[in-house]
């Protein structure tokens, strides 16, 4: 294996021949003892709840990156990443900033938060009526988080948060969805919470406020999060930042302070560089809902000078996928989840969440690195072009 590797350390083959992809494939065999292949695509009356007015299937080049070696509450061990993009360049990144984690000792990772919120509004004639009706909900919260509770036998409610503003009334539902992004279990449990509302004080209601800020970037899902909440680090050493990254730490840490100020000055959210190339590339290949990286990709990026090297973190606040339903059904999809060991077990979903945080954080590794280094524009030249 080790004339394959390029005499690299668990480095994945390279190249773009036939023989080479079939390398990839004996690797994945040789050192996760998984044989990835290509399945033949769902019969169309297996798609019900997944597309309608289907006509067809298309195909997506799929990579491997890694390894990412990840002690995590829930991933633990050494996983080979999935991913499907047409980006030339992302999957050599993503791989070239794990293998450099993975040289020093890998990712340590800190799952925080699992919530995810759906936020009708009660809209009424007078401030006297809205204060009445959060009296009310205020003395009635059993008998809604019951109801609500009802809907679902693998999620939970954690609590009922309430946001007054005008003659508005907005009711945030917050739920542990389990292993599922739970999209549709939050919108359902909230309806039929809100009905029994209804039905009990006579207030009509919308089911949606837009405070949950469902697909789209917002402060509020930056700070309360919308599903999974992340937290992934790494130190490496200045031998393999040179060596490997092409650059040296005291270099990085000189020169990397615009980036926060220029990022506030843009008004960005967050300070991640990338993440959303990330993010979308495994969300297609394990089958979320890629919709979600419009949110999902709200992240909190730093370099911090540690010994003779740097300690490299990311949060990710706010990530909603899941192990169970919609396009995880799917064949390929289904298989690249059991690659990563998250196509069962009781917190496969929170799992799943702390290995994208980690694959992410080896992409923004990499790409900082080669801003620093100003091999940006080359890689590019060279991974990104036919």
């Amino acid at each position: 294996m080790n004339n394959n590797n390029n005499n690299k350390r668990n480095r994945i083959p390279r190249g773009y021949l036939p023989e080479d992809s079939d390398r990839r494939l004996d690797w994945l065999k040789s050192e996760h003892d998984f044989e990835l292949k290509n399945l033949p695509p769902n019969k169309t009356e297996e798609l019900k709840g997944i597309i309608e007015n289907h006509v067809g299937f298309m195909q997506m080049p799929m990579a491997i990156a890694g390894p990412a070696i990840i002690d995590g509450k829930y991933a633990k061990g050494e996983f080979a990443i999935p991913l499907c993009t047409i980006e030339g360049s992302l999957a050599a990144s993503m791989n070239r900033g794990l293998y450099a984690s993975s040289l020093c000792g890998g990712m340590k990772v800190k799952h925080f938060r699992q919530e995810l919120s759906r936020s009708p509004i009660f809209i009424f004639d007078d401030l006297k009526k809205s204060d009445e009706f959060q009296i009310w909900v205020n003395e009635h919260l059993d008998e809604i988080k019951k109801a609500a509770q009802s809907t679902t036998q693998y999620g939970k409610v954690i609590r009922i948060d309430q946001y007054a503003i005008q003659n508005y009334v907005l009711l945030d539902f917050i739920l542990d969805t389990g292993n599922a992004a739970g999209q549709n279990m939050v919108t359902l449990a909230t309806n039929v919470a809100c009905e029994y509302i209804r039905q009990e004080t006579g207030h009509k209601f919308f089911l949606d406020s837009n405070l949950a800020s469902d697909k789209k970037a917002s402060s509020r899902n930056m700070i309360l999060g919308r599903g999974h909440g992340v937290i992934a680090e790494t130190h490496i050493t200045k031998s393999v930042m040179s060596r490997v990254l092409n650059v040296d730490p005291d270099f990085v840490i000189e020169n990397w302070t615009y980036f926060p100020i220029v990022s506030a000055m843009a008004g960005t959210l967050g300070n991640a560089i990338h993440a959303s190339n990330a993010l979308t590339a495994i969300y297609i290949a394990t089958g979320q809902d890629t919709a979600c990286v419009a949110e999902n990709s709200v992240g909190h990026f730093t370099v911090e000078k540690v010994d003779d090297g740097i300690t490299w973190r990311l949060t990710l606040p706010s990530m909603t996928v899941g192990t169970v339903g919609g396009g995880t059904r799917l064949n390929q999809q289904q298989q690249n989840l059991k690659l990563l060991g998250c196509d069962s077990g009781e917190h496969s979903s929170r799992k799943l969440a702390e290995i994208i945080a980690a694959a992410a954080l080896g992409l923004e590794i990499s790409l900082g690195s080669a801003i620093m280094s100003h091999t940006w524009t080359s890689a590019h030249m060279k991974y990104g072009r036919k």
